[in-house]
């Protein structure tokens, strides 16, 4: 069942609810009120009888009989009786005796002045009369058939409002749940008409206050996400395919200059040597890419075991020194580190191990020292790092790009690197809840800051 179905559904059945409250609730008003005026009526006749009965200086049943057949307010099957304190029938329009004489009836007649009762299909009531010399008991009935005509008369039309109610609703039901839904039909519509080639078109969003709008401006807002992620996705491929072809583009020259002629053991193993470098850096390259892969999944980080950042570093210093012994690295504890549980952090050793390694080799890298002082220190959220070098420096237009994939400063070009080693620092240490920022200037050198939350 579609939605429109089941908000018609739901208009109609709340309305037939309204509908039967409002009818039955009309009808016991209306029956009410019939038999309040019905026996009102029937008390005053019985009363206005009495008084020509009962006033008058000579009591002449005759006379009231004969008044009462002519009396134009006279009810349907009208009975009249009027009893004494002795219960004596002192005057009766009940000739056939259709109405019973009920002595308690009589006797809460007198306590109460008046008491109303069914007998059989008439309707009666019982009232106290005081005369000048006696107090006497008026019985009244009658039969109302025009009132009960006029309540069934009433509930058909109740009935026939009810059910022309319900095709009204279910109408306004169904007309209603098309226009409230016509917003989302033309998200839907929208959202149909997005593909991979075509992530820029966005949907209309009508109004921002409803919550029609704010699910349009929902799936606006993913779709610029999806639209970054496919543009980062394909700058990263054509970026990636660029960078792998370099190397590769200068193993195969190589190899074929090689192969143009026969050459001395001597020249067989520069050109062989000079392969073997750009193949490492081939490596090197692939290993960072993959690297990049596996830290763009936030959820592939394991922070469940503890890391000690200090031997992080030193392990990362041990492994650049191997690859570049003429490396100078100096790692320091701050007079705020007592104890190795303070620079322990949840996290993942390898991924935090390739990040500081990152931020050590660029350091070196780009000074002319080949040195890097790294400084450890306890602040109130956990652990800062500092690593300090006296390098080219950062432009302040290139510092808003460095963490970007394959970006290099224009004055980092000539020396080798990849440009990705930044954007995998950064991937790594948000994915272990810390934070990364940078402050360089040219020709001075650069400070990268790494903050990252201890593992108590």
């Amino acid at each position: 069942m579609n939605i429109r179905t089941r908000l018609t559904l739901q208009f109609l059945f709340w309305g037939a609810i309204i509908m039967l409250i409002a009818s039955i609730t009309i009808y016991y008003t209306a029956s009410s009120f019939r038999k309040a005026d019905f026996y009102e009526r029937l008390r005053n006749n019985g009363l206005s009888t009495a008084r020509l009965l009962l006033d008058a200086r000579t009591i002449d049943p005759g006379r009231v009989l004969s008044l009462e057949k002519d009396n134009p307010v006279k009810l349907e099957n009208e009975k009249i009786i009027i009893l004494n304190f002795l219960d004596n029938v002192v005057y009766s329009t009940d000739s056939a005796r259709e109405i019973s004489i009920v002595n308690s009836v009589l006797e809460r007649s007198r306590l109460l002045e008046k008491v109303q009762y069914r007998q059989g299909h008439f309707s009666v009531v019982c009232t106290l009369y005081q005369a000048k010399l006696d107090r006497f008991v008026i019985i009244a009935a009658a039969t109302d058939p025009d009132g009960h005509f006029y309540l069934k008369n009433l509930a058909l039309l109740l009935l026939m409002v009810f059910i022309i109610s319900l095709v009204l609703f279910a109408m306004a039901g169904w007309i209603y749940a098309g226009r409230a839904l016509r917003p989302i039909s033309r998200v839907i519509k929208s959202v149909e008409e997005v593909s991979a080639k075509s992530l820029y078109l966005r949907v209309p969003v009508e109004n921002k206050a409803d919550e029609i709008g704010q699910l349009a401006d929902t799936f606006n807002n993913m779709l610029a996400r999806l639209e970054s992620a496919f543009s980062a996705q394909k700058e990263f491929i054509s970026n990636a395919s660029h960078e792998m072809r370099t190397p590769l583009t200068a193993i195969n020259g190589q190899l074929e200059v090689l192969m143009l002629k026969d050459r001395s053991q001597e020249e067989y193993k520069t050109e062989i040597s000079s392969v073997l470098n750009d193949i490492r850096s081939l490596i090197d390259l692939l290993n960072r890419l993959l690297l990049v892969a596996r830290t763009s999944s936030a959820g592939h980080f394991n922070r469940s075991e503890k890391v000690r950042i200090d031997e992080a570093l030193w392990q990362a210093r041990d492994d650049l020194k191997k690859f570049n012994p003429h490396y100078r690295i100096k790692i320091s504890m701050d007079d705020s580190v007592t104890d190795e549980e303070q620079v322990s952090v949840p996290g993942d050793e390898a991924l935090l191990k390739a990040a500081v390694f990152n931020i050590m080799d660029n350091g070196c890298k780009y000074s002319p020292d080949h040195s890097v002082e790294v400084i450890v220190r306890i602040t109130e959220p956990g652990i800062e790092i500092q690593f300090r070098d006296h390098g080219i420096g950062i432009s302040p237009e290139d510092r808003q790009k460095v963490f970007e994939p394959f970006f290099r400063g224009a004055n980092a070009k000539s020396f080798p690197g990849t440009g990705i080693g930044l954007r995998i620092v950064n991937q790594i240490v948000k994915g272990h809840n810390g934070t990364v920022s940078l402050s360089s200037s040219p020709g001075k050198g650069t400070v990268v800051t790494v903050s990252l939350p201890s593992a108590k």
